[in-house]
């Protein structure tokens, strides 16, 4: 990112012809502002990405070997790896993390990034690329180093560092085809970005396959008892199925115990295929066959693409493809 001035309280009071006492109030006390200097300044904050300095000023000159980091699930296994990831770099290094939760919600995201910023991080690293205007705004007026990590957007706000979802889905739901399975059904939750990217990748896998995709979705977050219900939903709106490929292994795991339960042996009655690799899978019998996402690996690359930035080192490369492989599973 460029090295551009931050938005101050003079800059604004200057902007709108009033004190800067007047804009300091706003932000203390805006009951005690005038409702329509309220929404003049509300306006240049909203637009021009303001951000308030909670740090003292001392400290806000000098660099606080501190990262911001925004994760979109706490519950998430996922996001546990990937912040190990990120500390075995930023520990050694002497930085430190603040670290927020957004829900997957971009508002949310948001706040969390109003903040980070506030206390004056030396970067960022955020989990999601769907960002509200006013997000952008704020990140483009403080000027510091910014890693989307996890996906690979067309246009990273800076720098980018993931694998490809929609290449990773297609190579397993290809391969489960190959191995003869003509009726696979895609169980999805959540419903995020990475979720729709593995469902483009199913989709395109059966098309080319001369086969009709059908998913079966919840907006709930994934859990074993989510899969089952998935599972169970996906038998009784689907006749001949024979494989599920799940948007994560809590879906791909529910949906085994379902099957179990019911006399569905895995993998010669169902296939069942789930995405991240996590260590549960590997204990099931028979092992969950899943997509391995380099999590930790993607937090150290972030990491270090952040510090580097911050110490002056920066890359010209802006998105770095960490890639993906299947497990030596036996569910499908």
């Amino acid at each position: 990112m460029s090295n551009k001035k931050a938005l101050t309280l003079q800059d604004i009071a200057d902007e709108l012809g009033i004190t800067k006492m007047t804009v300091s109030r706003y932000f203390r006390e805006p009951e005690r502002v005038a409702k329509a200097t309220r929404e003049r300044i509300a306006r240049i904050v909203e637009t021009q990405g303001f951000i308030q300095n909670r740090a003292p000023s001392l400290m806000s000159k000098a660099m606080s070997k501190t990262l911001g980091v925004i994760i979109p699930s706490l519950s998430n296994q996922v996001f546990a790896s990937l912040v190990e990831g990120i500390e075995s770099i930023t520990q050694p290094a002497g930085f430190d993390i603040l670290l927020a939760h957004s829900g997957y919600d971009p508002k949310v995201e948001e706040r969390k990034v109003a903040m980070l910023l506030s206390y004056r991080v030396d970067g960022l690293l955020l989990c999601e690329t769907t960002h509200t205007p006013k997000t952008v705004n704020m990140i483009k007026q403080a000027g510091i180093p910014v890693v989307e990590a996890m996906e690979l957007p067309d246009k990273p706000l800076d720098m980018a560092v993931g694998m490809d979802h929609m290449q990773a889905s297609y190579h397993a739901v290809t391969n489960m085809i190959k191995r003869g399975r003509r009726h696979v059904i895609y169980l999805a939750a959540r419903l995020d970005n990475r979720t729709r990217l593995r469902q483009k990748g199913y989709e395109q896998a059966m098309w080319d396959a001369g086969l009709t995709p059908s998913s079966v979705a919840t907006p709930f977050h994934s859990s074993f008892t989510q899969g089952q219900a998935l599972m169970r939903q996906a038998l009784n709106n689907y006749n001949n199925i024979d494989g599920v490929f799940c948007t994560n292994d809590d879906l791909a795991i529910g949906a085994m115990q379902y099957c179990m339960e019911k006399g569905i042996r895995v993998p010669s009655d169902m296939a069942v295929v789930g995405f991240n690799a996590l260590d549960i899978g590997q204990a099931m019998k028979p092992r969950l066959t899943s997509v391995v996402t380099p999590r930790e690996a993607i937090g150290r690359k972030s990491a270090q693409l952040l510090i580097d930035a911050v110490c002056g080192s920066r890359v010209n490369q802006t998105k770095f493809d960490l890639g993906y492989s299947l497990t030596e599973g036996s569910s499908w």
